[in-house]
């Protein structure tokens, strides 16, 4: 049993663990850094090179990278320049470990990209301080990076974010040979609800437009933003056509048949949907206003046929 003067920490006030990258060539010291990383509470994954690690970093969202300066083929500024470069969507901490001890060395290796210079080897309490530093600085930059991304009174992204992001979604697709589906939704005469019963009431049907895509789509990779006004853009990574369609026309049954409760009563609203897939690959580059405009034309065909439908985007 605990004694009262050593309460239980509170789990939730606890800092979550970071996902770091360990690259370093020598088998032995990876699996000494790694396991030292591991022991502090950290998510740990390692690459024996630059190049891996390059792939690896493309391919998956990491906090931290801690990397050896002296490695076969790609070294480690090399590989901080690379990361740099690829302006990834998430920003990366980089600890540069070296024997290396020269002024021109530390200034040549904060240039490269790097945010920290470790001596090797690196002292566990040092380390220890540079990531809880290293942790401040990514908690800000994903603070700040989802207040200007995240609609304030809906909380769903913004069309910053979707103009931002829906071109990486496109390229990871592209890359991983995945599908992809983008499903517009337009709320049904919504001018008409704010005009009849007042923009407190339309603000009502709108969160709950929101709350009911939420209900629809996958929380781990599914996302909505919102692309103006009472019109939304919905991606669906690692969906098909097919899929993509279903939960369209789930929601879409979802709005119409959910009454919601505003001052003037029950009431109800429905939506009108179009829905377009990433094309097969071929020579001809596809962009996301490319992706956007088809989605676009199918939504409005949908509210030329009489409202309250899903439409599929079709070429030809």
């Amino acid at each position: 049993m605990l004694s009262p003067k050593h309460p239980q920490p509170d789990r939730a006030a606890l800092p979550l663990p970071l996902r770091i990258l360990v690259v370093e060539d020598v088998a032995v010291q990876r699996r000494v850094l790694a396991r030292t990383l591991s022991n502090m509470g950290h998510v740990v994954e390692s690459a024996s090179d630059g190049q891996q690690a390059l792939a690896m970093l493309l391919a998956a969202a990491f906090d931290v990278l801690i990397t050896d300066w002296e490695m076969p083929g790609m070294d480690g500024p090399t590989l901080c320049a690379a990361v740099r470069a690829a302006k990834l969507e998430r920003y990366m901490f980089i600890i540069m470990l070296t024997s290396h001890d020269s002024v021109n060395d530390f200034v040549a290796g904060i240039g490269s990209g790097a945010d920290v210079y470790v001596r090797k080897p690196a002292n566990t309490l040092e380390l220890q301080a540079h990531l809880t530093a290293g942790r401040r600085i990514v908690q800000l930059e994903r603070e700040l990076r989802a207040a200007k991304a995240t609609d304030s009174f809906l909380k769903i992204y913004t069309r910053d974010y979707l103009d931002e992001q829906l071109p990486r979604e496109i390229e990871r697709a592209r890359r991983y040979e995945e599908p992809l589906t983008l499903v517009m939704a337009d709320l049904d005469e919504f001018k008409r609800i704010n005009d009849l019963y007042g923009h407190s009431v339309g603000d009502l049907v709108l969160k709950c437009f929101c709350t009911a895509t939420r209900g629809c789509i996958r929380p781990a990779s599914d996302w909505i933003a919102r692309y103006g006004g009472d019109e939304f853009a919905i991606v669906l990574p690692q969906t098909d056509l097919g899929g993509a369609a279903s939960v369209a026309e789930k929601l879409r049954i979802d709005c119409a048949s959910k009454p919601i409760a505003g001052s003037p009563g029950p009431l109800t609203f429905t939506v009108s949907l179009g829905v377009v897939g990433l094309p097969p690959a071929d020579n001809r580059p596809f962009s996301a206003a490319q992706m956007l405009q088809r989605a676009d034309s199918a939504l409005y065909k949908s509210k030329r046929d009489g409202r309250n439908r899903v439409t599929v985007w079709h070429s030809g």
